[in-house]
């Protein structure tokens, strides 16, 4: 017989560290809101999140239309490591890396949860149909554009 932690879903068993690439890939929920842009105040170094997504964005799916290439293409991207999640303080509070770091389970609507990966979407964590792309906006006018949401847990802090 399988010990408990055997049957326990890999992201409640394993570290960061110890997660092959497949099972690190799969942790990422599609939402979108790590790849919306950040202004950070000069003086005080505070980050203030906007509507405005990485021009390789894509709003239907909310996933890198050129994830394999994405670096190259967008020099500022950054790729998450198990010590840049623990390091970077404007993660999602709905974020499965930050979420395993901390740890804490997977929220419901998690793809590797609920089998699907449209319920991140059902449940109002993604970026569909909020945002606008950096291609289509100069940055003088990003300021317009700040907005909370992405910090934010729609389902309140007390999941999952």
């Amino acid at each position: 017989m399988a010990s408990r932690t055997e049957e326990e879903p890999f992201w409640r068993r394993l570290t960061l560290e110890e997660m092959s690439p497949a099972e690190w890939e799969s942790l990422c929920d599609g939402c979108g809101r790590c790849c919306l842009n950040k202004l950070e105040d000069e003086d005080t170094g505070a980050i203030e999140w906007t509507a405005i997504s990485c021009r390789l964005l894509d709003e239907g799916t909310c996933r890198c239309a050129d994830y394999a290439h994405r670096s190259e293409a967008v020099p500022t991207c950054i790729q998450l490591t198990p010590e840049k999640v623990r390091s970077i303080a404007w993660l999602p509070p709905t974020c499965a890396y930050r979420l395993v770091a901390e740890g804490r389970d997977l929220y419901w609507w998690h793809p590797l949860v609920s089998g699907d990966p449209a319920t991140v979407h059902d449940a109002g964590i993604s970026v569909r149909g909020r945002i606008v792309s950096e291609a289509d906006l100069p940055f003088e006018e990003w300021e317009r554009f700040l907005v909370t949401w992405p910090g934010e847990n729609p389902h309140g802090d007390d999941e999952p």
